[in-house]
C-alpha cells in the first residue's frame, strides 16, 4: 500500500482507504474495467464500500492525472493506469481491451511544429485471437 500512499501524496491528494484500494485494484488488474466492475470486485472484501465512493475516487484520481478514462467501446468509460503512451485494441466480440505498445510517428512531427503532446488515444478494433480460435 505504501506505493499508492506515495502516489497520492505526490499528487497532493488526500489519502483515503477507498482511493488506495481503487488505485491498487487498477494497478493489479490491467483489464480496463468499468466503474461498475471495480465496484463489484471491491465490494466483495469491502462490504461498506458504496458505488458513489468508487465513482468519486475515480473522478479524483483522473482529475489529478493518476488514472485515465478511455471510451473505446462507445459511451462506456473504462479505466486505466497510464504507463507511457500506448494504444488499445478492443475485441468487438468479447469486449476485452488490450494495451498495445506501438509508438506514434506523429509525436516527433508535433514537437517539430512546437507542440507538446501530452496524450495520444489510439483505438484499434477487431476480433481478438481467443475469439478467433473459438470461432474456427
Amino acid at each position: 500500500m505504501e506505493k499508492y500512499v506515495k502516489i497520492l501524496k505526490k499528487n497532493d491528494l488526500k489519502i483515503t482507504s477507498q482511493r488506495l484500494i481503487v488505485l491498487q485494484y487498477l494497478d493489479e488488474n490491467c483489464i480496463h474495467p468499468t466503474a461498475d466492475q471495480i465496484y463489484s470486485d471491491l465490494k466483495i472484501n469491502n462490504p461498506s464500500l458504496s458505488k458513489t465512493t468508487v465513482y468519486n475516487a475515480l473522478v479524483a484520481l483522473q482529475k489529478h492525472g493518476i488514472i485515465q478514462a478511455i471510451t473505446i467501446s462507445g459511451s462506456e468509460l473504462r479505466y486505466d493506469i497510464p504507463h507511457g503512451m500506448h494504444h488499445h485494441f478492443y475485441c468487438k466480440k468479447c469486449g476485452k481491451i488490450v494495451d498495445i505498445d506501438i509508438s506514434c510517428p506523429n509525436i516527433k512531427k508535433m514537437s517539430e511544429f512546437g507542440h507538446k503532446v501530452e496524450e495520444i488515444h489510439g483505438y484499434i478494433k477487431g476480433i481478438c485471437k481467443e475469439c478467433l480460435k473459438k470461432g474456427s
